[in-house]
C-alpha cells in the first residue's frame, strides 16, 4: 500500500451500497470526502481545544498540530489505521501539577515530549516482540488504577480554580452537559462537551447583560470585579497568522510527573486499533506497535514547537460507525481543515475567552469521566479487588495520586501525586505478586487478549476503557 496515499473510488462515489463499507484504501467523490473530513473536524473539535485551554497552552497551535499529527500517523501506519490524533486530556493533571510546582508552558511541553519519545520506543518494542511484552507489565489492575488516579487527581483544580470564578454558571453548565451526554444520540452525543461549552458561553454573556460584573477570583487569583465573558481580545486578533511557538524545557521533576501517562496512552491506542479492526473486518494486530509508535512520533513533533501531546480519538470512530466510511482520505481532508483553523488567531481568541465558570462546570464531569474510565478497565479486565494482591497496591497508589501525597528524596527533588502513585501501583503490584501465595497469583486477562481475539465479548469491553468501544456504535461521548 506504500504510504497509503492512493485510494480507489468506491462504487459510484456517492454512498456505500447497502451492507457495504468504504474501506481505508477506498474513497467517495472528493466533494463528499471533504464533507466527511469536515464532520471529523467537528467531532474532534471540542476535546482538542479544551485540553490546551485547561493546560494553559495555545489552542490555535493545538488545532494546527492535531492536523499535522494526523498526517504523520496516517503516513506511518501506511493508511491502514483510519484515525484522527487530537489533544490528549490525560495530561491535564500533569500540567496542573507542573504549574503548581513553579513550571511554565515550556516545562510542560518538555515533559510531554519525553513521554512521546517513550511512547515511540514502546511502539518499537511492541512491533518487535508483540503486545504481550507490554501488557504483561501493565495488566488491567495497574492500567485501571493509573487512569483513575490521573482523572481524580484533577479534582482540586476544578474545586479551587474554575468553580469559584462563577459557581452558578458552573452549576448550570454542569447540568446541561450532563443532560447532553445522557439524552442526546449519535453525533450530538459525541460533541456533548462542545455543546456544554457553547451553552456556558451563552449563559455567561446573558448573566453579564442581566447582572453586570461578578466579584470573584479571576483565574484562581484574588477576588475582583470582572466580566464573566471578556471578548476584548477577539476584536484585536488577526484573521490570519501563525500561532505562538516555543521551545520545550526539560526538568526531571516535571518529566517524572508526566511519564506515568504513557500507560494510559498505550491503553488508548490498543483499544482504538482493536475497535477499528473490528469495525472494518480487517484485524490490525500487526499494526498495534506501529500505531503506538506513530502516536509517540506525533507527540514529539507537536510538543517540540509548544503544542500538547496527541492521542487517537474515539469520537471519530463514532463518525465512521455512523457513516460506514473508513476512508483515510477523509482523515487527510480533516487534517488539512485543522491546519487552516490553526492559522486563524481570531478563532484562538474566541477559545481563550471561555469563562472560568464554564470550565468549572465542564471539568466536574470531564475529570470524573477520565477517572471512572479506570474502573471500567477493571470491569472489562475482570479485576478482582477482593484479592489483596490487587487491592493493596491499588488502594495505596490511588490515595497517593488523588491526595497529592509527597515523598521528599532530597532537598531539591521529591515525588508526589501522579508520579508517586503510579510507581506505588506498578512496582507494588509486581513485587507483591512475586511474594504472594499461588492462589493469589491466578492468571488474570491481559490487555493483549482484547487486542488479538476480536471476539464479540472483547469488542464490547476492551481493557483500554469502554468509551472507545461504546463510541463504535455511535452512542458514546468519547474517551478523552
Amino acid at each position: 500500500m506504500g504510504l497509503g496515499l492512493r485510494w480507489t473510488l468506491h462504487g459510484d462515489g456517492r454512498t456505500p451500497a447497502p451492507g457495504a463499507v468504504v474501506r481505508p484504501d477506498e474513497r467517495l467523490s472528493w466533494p463528499r470526502t471533504a464533507g466527511l473530513g469536515a464532520q471529523h473536524v467537528v467531532a474532534m473539535f471540542g476535546a482538542t481545544f479544551v485540553a490546551p485551554v485547561l493546560m494553559g497552552l495555545d489552542p490555535n497551535l493545538a488545532i494546527m498540530m492535531s492536523g499535522v499529527a494526523t498526517m504523520v500517523f496516517l503516513l506511518m501506519t501506511r493508511g491502514r489505521v483510519p484515525s484522527y490524533l487530537g489533544s490528549s486530556l490525560s495530561f491535564v493533571g500533569v500540567a496542573a501539577a507542573i504549574r503548581a510546582s513553579g513550571g511554565d508552558s515550556a516545562t510542560i511541553t518538555g515533559a510531554l515530549l519525553v513521554v512521546g519519545v517513550v511512547l515511540l520506543l514502546a511502539g518499537l518494542v511492541v512491533q518487535r516482540f508483540g503486545a504481550r511484552v507490554i501488557h504483561a507489565v501493565m495488566p488491567p489492575v495497574v492500567t485501571g488504577a493509573v487512569v483513575m488516579l490521573i482523572g481524580f487527581n484533577l479534582a482540586p483544580v476544578t474545586a479551587s480554580t474554575y468553580w469559584p470564578q462563577d459557581q452558578w454558571t458552573a452549576l448550570l453548565t454542569m447540568l446541561f452537559t450532563g443532560l447532553a451526554v445522557v439524552a442526546l444520540r449519535g453525533f450530538w452525543s459525541r460533541v456533548a462537551i462542545f455543546l456544554g461549552l457553547v451553552f456556558g458561553y451563552v449563559v455567561s454573556w446573558a448573566m453579564d447583560r442581566l447582572f453586570g460584573k461578578i466579584h470573584s477570583p479571576a483565574g484562581g487569583g484574588e477576588a475582583v470585579d470582572h466580566w464573566r465573558l471578556d471578548l476584548s481580545g477577539v476584536s484585536e486578533a488577526d484573521w490570519i497568522g501563525l500561532p505562538s511557538l516555543h521551545a520545550p524545557e526539560f526538568q526531571w521533576s516535571a518529566i517524572l510527573v508526566a511519564l506515568p501517562v504513557v500507560i494510559a496512552l498505550i491503553a488508548e491506542n490498543a483499544g482504538h486499533v482493536k475497535a477499528v479492526g473490528e469495525m472494518t473486518g480487517d484485524p490490525l494486530d500487526d499494526e498495534l506497535g506501529t500505531a503506538i509508535g506513530a502516536d509517540g512520533a506525533a507527540t514529539v513533533l507537536s510538543t517540540a514547537v509548544g503544542g500538547p501531546a496527541t492521542t487517537t480519538y474515539s469520537e471519530n470512530i463514532g463518525v465512521m460507525a455512523a457513516t460506514r466510511v473508513y476512508s483515510t482520505a477523509a482523515y487527510w481532508a480533516a487534517a488539512c481543515f485543522a491546519v487552516l483553523f490553526g492559522l486563524c488567531p481570531k478563532f484562538g481568541a474566541v477559545i481563550a475567552a471561555i469563562p472560568g465558570g464554564v470550565l468549572g462546570g465542564i471539568t466536574v464531569i470531564l475529570y470524573g469521566m477520565i477517572g471512572l474510565l479506570g474502573a471500567q478497565i477493571w470491569l472489562a479486565g475482570r479485576v478482582d479487588l477482593r484479592n489483596p494482591l490487587n487491592l493493596v497496591p491499588v488502594s495505596a497508589g490511588v490515595i497517593i495520586g488523588v491526595g497529592g501525597v509527597s515523598l521528599e528524596i532530597t532537598d531539591s527533588f521529591e515525588l508526589n501525586g501522579i508520579a508517586l502513585g503510579t510507581i506505588v501501583v506498578l512496582t507494588g503490584y509486581h513485587v507483591l505478586r512475586a511474594l504472594a501465595p499461588a492462589h493469589m497469583r491466578a492468571q488474570e486477562p491481559l490487555l493483549d487478549e482484547g487486542t488479538s481475539s476480536y471476539d464479540t465479548e472483547a469488542a464490547d469491553g476492551g481493557a483500554d476503557g469502554a468509551a472507545g468501544a461504546e463510541d463504535a456504535d455511535g452512542t458514546g461521548p468519547g474517551k478523552r
